[in-house]
């Protein structure tokens, strides 16, 4: 006669809130523990624009700090002065800032690449790159000698040639333009004293 052993657990209802492990917490719900930042890495996943709502907003603080501690005695010529530019290109830069975190929030996300004709996959154009940053550095070094009228339309040709302009006719022409123009309006309106070289006299 064959003697039949049962096992009690084998027909036991299972508890779905049993932790593996035999330790539950007086509630009678498995304990778990949560990895630190978890909360905060779920919340910003999906969220990157914020991490540009950030930048915006320290870059917006520290134009604003500059411009308001800024001494003005030395070029203030009426109502508008030095300090007007940047203040105002600091609050636009918080006022964007806020925006956009709220649009994000909201939900608001760009669509990546969707309107853009681009191969992903193909390298960096580092000929453009390089082009420009030598028409940067050039008129950092020219603008005390030659004067901002004459750097500044050797930077806005240089860095319309470096992006692909070759207008030799027109783009010269348009440049000088540009640099005269903000020349006057930040040395002359602005009260913002820029070198005017050789050609202090003539302007």
């Amino acid at each position: 006669m064959t003697d039949h052993h049962t096992d009690p657990t084998a027909d036991a209802p299972t508890d779905p809130t049993a932790d593996p492990t035999g330790a539950t917490d007086p509630t009678g719900t498995t304990a778990t523990t949560n990895a630190p930042g978890n909360g905060l890495r779920a919340f910003l996943r999906g969220r990157s624009e914020l991490g540009v709502c950030a930048l915006l907003l320290a870059i917006g603080v520290l134009v604003l700090t500059d411009a308001l501690t800024m001494d003005t005695d030395f070029a203030q010529r009426g109502p508008v002065g030095p300090r007007t530019v940047p203040v105002v290109v600091g609050v636009a830069l918080l006022v964007v800032a806020v925006l956009l975190a709220v649009d994000v929030l909201r939900g608001g996300q760009g669509e990546a690449e969707g309107g853009e004709d681009i191969d992903l996959s193909a390298p960096g154009d580092w000929r453009t790159v390089l082009l420009l940053a030598g028409v940067f550095l050039a008129n950092a070094i020219l603008i005390e000698p030659l004067g901002f009228p004459i750097s500044g339309a050797l930077l806005f040709w240089g860095s319309a040639y470096a992006l692909g302009s070759r207008a030799f006719h027109r783009d010269p022409l348009i440049a000088a333009v540009l640099s005269t123009l903000t020349f006057f309006v930040f040395d002359r309106l602005l009260a913002v004293p820029l070198p005017g070289g050789p050609l202090m006299e003539v302007l």
